[in-house]
């Protein structure tokens, strides 16, 4: 090994060390390598951060913008909500979920798929007595192995596809990835639904699903055109019921009506009195078709995107003694008093003339720049842990097209995936889809830094020739086996880094190994990158190697070494699985 090699070495040795041990920032860490590679020549200083313009990096920080604004738009919940019901089978329930979690990684970033469905499948763990642990690590699996079918459904593609035009001048194209990704997901929630789930320890004490905002009392008003026009409350009920909210009443004309009301016919302008939860609140009021006063401002396509936020009033608090109507909020601020919770107590003035005391939680929607104002206006801290976008469900099939239109203009090649997903990302703006204010906080940073600077790192790696000395390592090792026999090989080297190091760096520093040993025995590099592609995107035996997994474990109350009990099979899987597809799908 030459002076260079030796010294890059040691650096990728340390940075892997510290990768592992988890207890500094990895971008930080992924950060300090780059400059370290550059002070010791191995990186020219004018080329230490060319990675911040690298295509996989600015396409990874797109998909993550678009992935919330199918979420926003409510194109999302249109299939999620008909996936739980509490009285299925275990198995069908894991299989449903685990199906639908893989087929919305396939087109959003597999960590938004699983955020989205990780509170939809505790409620229904919840709702069937049930402890969340047997269902949220299949969940968590099922997103990863989803995330495989498409160039976009996990960051790994993005780097292999890239790292495929830098090296052969073609990238992967959108659905190269599908014939191998589809046959290793089937292969795998197959495992998952029928075997695997049952390695996993029930524990009684994950089923703390109810939060700790408490419930509140809210108004919803019966919009122009709503479905619940006509129907009595009580034929309402089973809607509320299944949201976990319950109906208390109606106002009409500016009066509660007494009683419960369940006999009385729901008119256009009445709004539906309410106890429940924010989140369920607000799946209520899209599945009723319900909305709150104030916010038919920002209905037009180009309004601004809602956000339900809860926001707890101190003692010295400017609202304190008032009531919303008397301070006029939504006249002053574009702010709507949703609903108040006051420690269980149900009472029976409207919001609106509530007189607000200390130590009250305010449920307020409205544009989160207006919500800011009015929280300071009113004197009010706003519980920013606790904020909720609004589902804007009337612009769910134009989002829907808007994405599908920037996937076609990549697919037929009259544009790059990223100028595509640029244009997608721009027309959410235009439409309030997702908001100018929340663009930059829609990207995970630390992910981006992470990549930008390994790339040149692992570009340093090959120009040194290390990438190069790897390959003929495992050449040589390998020299008796056939040509799938190395690529398994590669793969079960891959999935064992992409267990302890985040998938992103697994897949810069293995592509070029691949490259290096398809060279080596003079093969293809397709088969070997596809294969990187694959084994770095199945972290199944920690809670470290996959973001997705790391989210879960809380909710769960998972250990750390129950990741492997349903993973190492299910790894072994894919190996047998996916070494056959690549090798027909593409042969060496």
């Amino acid at each position: 090994m030459s002076t260079d090699q030796i010294l890059l070495f040691g650096i990728l040795v340390i940075l892997f060390a510290m990768l592992v041990w988890g207890r500094i920032r990895y971008d930080l860490v992924a950060f300090v390598a780059l400059l370290v590679t550059v002070m010791a020549g191995l990186i020219a200083p004018e080329e230490a951060f060319h990675g911040f313009g690298h295509p996989a990096v600015v396409i990874i920080a797109l998909v993550l913008i678009v992935s919330r604004g199918l979420m926003n738009s409510g194109a999302v919940e249109m299939i999620a909500r008909f996936v739980t019901r509490p009285d299925r089978a275990l198995s069908t329930h894991i299989s449903i979920m685990a199906v639908v979690g893989a087929a919305l990684s396939a087109i959003i970033n597999n960590v938004a798929a699983l955020a989205l469905l990780m509170s939809l499948d505790m409620d229904a763990a919840r709702k069937a007595k049930r402890a969340v642990s047997l269902t949220l690590m299949p969940l968590s699996f099922g997103t990863i192995l989803g995330g495989m079918i498409t160039l976009i459904g996990t960051p790994p593609n993005i780097v292999i596809a890239q790292y495929r035009q830098d090296v052969l001048g073609a990238p992967f194209s959108m659905f190269d990835f599908t014939p191998v990704g589809l046959v290793v997901a089937v292969a795998g929630i197959a495992y998952v639904s029928l075997l695997g789930w049952r390695f996993i320890p029930a524990r009684a004490d994950t089923i703390s699903l109810e939060g700790d905002a408490g419930l509140y009392i809210a108004e919803a008003r019966v919009k122009e055109g709503s479905k619940s026009i006509g129907m009595t409350i009580a034929e309402l009920q089973p809607v509320a019921e299944e949201n976990d909210v319950a109906i208390l009443g109606l106002a009409r004309q500016g009066k509660r009506l007494p009683g419960l009301s369940q006999t009385r016919e729901i008119r256009e302008g009445d709004f539906l009195v309410l106890e429940g939860d924010p989140k369920q609140i607000e799946a209520l009021m899209g599945a009723a078709e319900l909305d709150a006063v104030g916010t038919e401002e920002h209905e037009s396509l180009m309004g601004k995107s809602l956000s339900l936020v809860e926001a707890i009033v101190p003692e010295e608090a400017h609202v304190v003694g008032r009531t919303m109507n008397a301070l006029r909020l939504i006249q002053r601020h574009g702010v709507t008093l949703l609903g108040v919770s006051r420690q269980g107590t149900r009472f029976r003035e409207r919001v609106g003339r509530l007189t607000i005391k200390a130590g009250d939680l305010l449920l307020l929607i409205g544009p989160d720049e207006n919500i800011a104002a009015a929280s300071r206006w009113l004197g009010v801290l706003p519980l920013e842990d606790r904020r909720l976008e609004v589902l804007q469900r009337t612009k769910a099939l134009m989002a829907i097209g808007i994405f599908a239109a920037a996937i076609a203009l990549s697919v037929l090649g009259l544009t790059s995936l990223a100028i595509s997903l640029g244009l997608c990302v721009v027309a959410y703006l235009g439409l309030g889809i997702i908001g100018g204010g929340d663009f930059y906080a829609l990207i995970e940073w630390k992910v981006i830094v992470l990549l930008a600077c390994l790339i040149p790192v692992a570009g340093a790696l090959e120009a040194t020739g290390g990438s190069q000395l790897i390959a003929n390592l495992i050449v040589t090792q390998t020299e008796n086996l056939p040509a799938w026999g190395v690529l398994m090989v590669l793969m079960v080297i891959t999935m064992t880094l992409s267990d302890f190091l985040n998938n992103v760096a697994t897949a810069l520093i293995a592509a070029p190994i691949a490259v290096g040993v398809a060279t080596s025995i003079g093969a293809s590099p397709d088969p070997f990158l596809m294969g990187v592609a694959v084994a770095a995107s199945c972290a199944f035996l920690t809670p470290i190697g996959h973001k997705n997994n790391t989210i879960i474990m809380g909710p769960g109350n998972y250990r750390f070494g129950d990741y492997w009990r349903m993973g190492l099979l299910l790894e072994v899987i894919v190996i047998l699985v996916a070494v056959p597809a690549i090798m027909w799908v593409w042969p060496v």
